[in-house]
């Protein structure tokens, strides 16, 4: 790639030998979806970040790099899309979607074994489906304790506690979660070669607290130090000759951060003055912020560079049971980077080290709008910068044209279609009686050349922060604020409000979304909720 700071590791293994017999059927994928938790668009190298990320840089080399694929602004919701191919609204399997889970669910696991495939899960879940079993999955490592990477307090094999992880026990989450996906899949070509699976690799990294290794985090000491300022001008420059975006960077917005985060007075007093609760130029910060600030940045960078290692282990192994070239592989972020600073779990100690087990720090507004470079705000809204997610897909078997861009809009509920179409299922199917169709369409043309998906719309909606697009037109209101216009071809980094030269359009798009929440909502709650056994 043009910007990789590294040279992309060796070629995939060749493709398994052609079957004997002329009337078999062709061989199925397997499927590994990755997942990263609060990473910004524009970190990964391949998509103008100075982060080391060599094996994410070489899924985008040999594989498809899309420029507008989108989560739904949070974690949980965006968790349940991918699980299930519809809107969290629909669902209500995430944890921050109030109603009951429709009887008709069922998860993308439970859609692909009658079509003779295993699934794996390692790392997150953080849905209301308690049960990672009995959504379908035949071996799982879940980590539920999003809030310590040293010491987690709660995490399950297969559904059964595990103990308590102390501080002596040396134990990082990311390498647990990449641990795991590694020993799953030995015991997949170990047990079951020949059977295709289906992997849902879901790393808690970048999220914070911001916990990272000391080697990680001193290889970024002085990478920083010009500040986020300087950071967005050369990622959206990047950007710009990759052929991502062509939109002009949006400003810092310095009166808008999370209304949970702490009142800026506590957290001066927990973290101390080195800490900036705002998104303000960097060039207004005293000698001290600048210095603790870079050092946030470098603890995130190093977070995400240590999950890129742990990539690059399933990839060897993959690589080990001849399976890469066979294997659909899918990277995506749950959502944009994050503006929240708080404290939770064990609190933060003042006197720790940045970056270790004692301390809580978060990223903050400032280097949260550079790494969603060059979008508007941040995680849980849902303009593009909490909306827009880094999204590579790579099938060495079923991509004829490695390397390139693709600039058709998608959406994590396009996900379980896909599978489900490219293992030989019909998509357009219900799940079970009373189930609609999956709201998410099927990608695999896209894979073949850059064409554009025909759908009726996009909808977003996540604490009150609404959205829909259709076509190149995006409606958007940031909590009980008015409605906004952009037309995104245009305008990607939404600057100019074309609301009042539009008003038609606005109205009928108002008018649409209004539908669809409706909808959404009226069919959950007609339908019989789900038997509590089976949550």
């Amino acid at each position: 790639m043009p910007h990789s700071r590294r040279e992309f590791l060796t070629a995939a293994a060749a493709g398994a030998a052609v079957s004997r017999l002329p009337a078999a059927a062709p061989k199925k994928p397997n499927f590994l979806v990755i997942l990263a938790d609060d990473m910004g668009f524009s970190d990964a190298g391949c998509y103008g970040g100075e982060i080391d990320t060599p094996n994410i840089d070489r899924l985008a080399s040999r594989g498809l790099r899309f420029t507008q694929g989108y989560s739904t602004a949070r974690c949980g919701p965006s968790r349940s899309c991918i699980l299930t191919g519809q809107y969290a609204q629909q669902t209500a399997c995430d944890v921050m979607t109030k109603g009951n889970i429709p009887h008709w669910t069922r998860f993308l696991p439970q859609r692909l074994k009658p079509l003779g495939y295993r699934s794996y899960h390692s790392g997150k879940w953080h849905i209301r489906f308690r049960a990672v079993a009995g959504a379908g999955f035949d071996r799982s490592y879940l980590l539920a304790d999003q809030n310590r990477f040293f010491t987690p307090t709660a995490h399950m094999l297969d559904d059964q506690r595990l103990p308590a992880v102390k501080e002596s026990d040396s134990f990082y989450a990311t390498s647990a979660i990449g641990e795991h996906a590694e020993r799953f899949l030995k015991e997949h070509a170990r047990d079951h070669a020949g059977t295709p699976f289906y992997f849902y690799l879901a790393f808690t990294a970048p999220h914070f607290p911001l916990h990272a290794l000391k080697e990680d985090i001193e290889r970024y000491q002085d990478r920083f130090s010009e500040g986020w300022d300087a950071v967005r001008e050369r990622r959206l420059q990047r950007l710009r000759r990759m052929g991502i975006v062509n939109c002009e960077l949006a400003p810092l917005e310095a009166g808008v951060w999370p209304p949970w985060n702490l009142p800026e007075a506590d957290l001066l007093a927990k973290v101390g003055p080195g800490e900036v609760a705002r998104a303000v130029p960097w060039s207004v910060l005293t000698p001290e912020q600048k210095r603790f600030q870079r050092t946030k940045m470098a603890i995130h960078a190093a977070m995400i560079t240590r999950m890129d290692f742990e990539i690059g282990r399933v990839l060897k192994q993959l690589e080990a049971m001849d399976a890469l070239r066979d294997t659909l592989i899918v990277f995506v972020s749950d959502n944009g980077a994050s503006a929240e600073l708080l404290i939770r779990a064990d609190g933060h100690d003042p006197a720790a080290e940045p970056g270790s087990a004692r301390s809580h720090l978060c990223l903050g507004p400032g280097w949260s709008s550079a790494a969603n470079t060059p979008f508007r705000l941040h995680k849980s809204w849902v303009h593009e910068g909490g909306i827009a997610s880094p999204w590579i897909m790579h099938w060495p078997a079923g991509i004829r044209d490695p390397g390139k861009l693709r600039h058709t809009p998608c959406h994590l509920i396009d996900l379980p279609p896909t599978l489900v179409g490219l293992a030989g299922g019909n998509p357009r199917e219900p799940a079970a009686e009373g189930a609609p169709p999956m709201a998410g369409v099927n990608l695999a043309p896209v894979l073949a050349r850059d064409d554009s998906i025909q759908r009726d719309f996009l909808y977003f909606h996540h604490n009150n922060n609404r959205a829909i697009r259709v076509g190149d037109w995006k409606l958007v209101a940031a909590g009980s604020g008015p409605w906004e216009l952009y037309n995104l071809r245009a305008d990607r980094a939404e600057q100019r409000n074309l609301v009042e030269k539009e008003p038609g359009r606005a109205v009928d798009l108002a008018a649409l979304w209004k539908r669809q929440d409706d909808e959404f909502v009226r069919r959950r709650e007609a339908s019989p909720p789900m038997p509590k056994e089976r949550i």
